[in-house]
């Protein structure tokens, strides 16, 4: 199958992230920090090792403020939930995956917030969208670095700035980004940002990155063992053990450290790459008829279209079922960015790459769909 869903999940994984994580499945089944024997030491200097690394590459003060969750959702919400304040007003955007905006709107029914949700006035959000809609009790900001539907990309750098003056709390959605173009907490003025390591980073799936910036205090939301001080009832109050109840996934933070390492160095390449690709398919594309295109050439490889009569859902069956073509076809999970779209009744149909891809893999897609539209 030619694969193009890679904003959905990477489809390319380096041999050595595979092999990390099933090398830890067979020889390192112990649970890190909770044991005194020699697997259980192996695998927290294993884990120790990986939040090193990931500090460095994200430009974090401390390994220690690198936050192991789930997946990228659970450090949204570890994020949004343990660092609002209660009876102020939360700004996010139209641009946002479901799973920034249904913490927030959980936390507006609940009466604790106000929420003001904003659009782009070109491109992406820029610090000046940002700014015209603070208000006096406006204590967080919310949104992604790059949109999973368009690849549009938001000026986090001048927005960190504009609310670092302001004392305002910074979360970025990395989802999309991280991997894709070299990114760095405390440079670019951000509390915390969120990751999805098995997109850009080329780990196998299972673990998501609260990374910290250096004056962020969440509180946890996740209660449980720690592996130490056990008969308190609280939390510990030192990261990472504050946020990280119970077992991390340790084949998956494994494979994360070999996928690190694989990346360094090539970050460089893999925005070219990406930027090359999708500026390719978007000029073939606006050659065809009743197609309208919602990207720009972008380093993170995101490519949504329409087609005027079949909707996306429809285009994205046919392509995988008919021609071994795997797209995303509907929403993404971003509603309120269809609805600014005018996309909220068809969809878009998503082509997402990896550096991987090629352009005779295009070329396959776009023969493709002329046959489906009878060009």
């Amino acid at each position: 199958m030619i694969y193009f869903d890679n904003a959905a999940t990477g489809g390319y994984k380096p041999f050595k992230s595979i092999d990390s994580a099933i090398n830890a499945m067979k020889n390192l089944n112990a649970n890190a920090g909770r044991s005194g024997h020699k697997l259980s030491i192996l695998a927290s200097e294993l884990v120790y090792e990986t939040r090193k690394a990931l500090a460095l590459f994200l430009g974090v003060s401390s390994p220690q403020r690198i936050i192991f969750t789930a997946n990228c959702t659970d450090a949204l919400n570890t994020a949004i939930f343990g660092l609002y304040k209660k009876g102020s007003n939360v700004i996010t955007t139209v641009t946002e995956h479901n799973s920034v905006l249904r913490p927030l709107y959980e936390l507006e029914r609940r009466g604790e917030i106000s929420l003001t949700i904003i659009s782009p006035t070109c491109g992406g959000i820029s610090a000046e969208d940002i700014e015209d809609k603070i208000l006096e009790n406006t204590s967080m900001v919310v949104l992604n670095a790059v949109s999973n539907v368009t690849g549009a990309e938001n000026d986090v750098y001048a927005i960190g700035k504009l609310l670092k003056k302001r004392n305002i709390t910074f979360i970025v959605d990395g989802a999309q980004s991280v991997g894709h173009t070299d990114f760095k907490v405390d440079n670019q003025l951000i509390d915390a940002l969120c990751i999805a390591p098995h997109k850009g980073l080329l780990s196998v799936q299972g673990v998501g990155i609260l990374a910290l910036g250096k004056n962020a205090n969440p509180t946890p939301q996740r209660f449980g063992g720690t592996g130490f001080d056990s008969f308190s009832q609280n939390m510990p109050d030192d990261y990472p053990e504050k946020l990280e109840a119970g077992t991390l996934n340790l084949p998956a933070i494994c494979s994360l450290k070999a996928g690190l390492s694989y990346l360094q160095g090539n970050v460089d390449y893999v925005s070219n790459q990406l930027f090359s690709l999708t500026e390719y398919l978007i000029t073939k594309l606006a050659r065809l008829p009743f197609i309208k295109i919602y990207s720009i050439p972008n380093k993170y490889g995101i490519v949504s279209f329409t087609h005027d009569e079949i909707s996306s859902q429809e285009l994205a069956e046919i392509l995988s079922e008919k021609y071994d073509i795997a797209v995303r076809g509907g929403f993404h999970c971003a509603p309120l960015y269809h609805k600014f779209l005018k996309t909220e009744k068809l969809g878009t149909v998503r082509v997402s790459f990896a550096p991987q891809n090629t352009r005779r893999e295009i070329n396959s897609l776009l023969s493709a769909l002329k046959e489906i539209f009878l060009i």
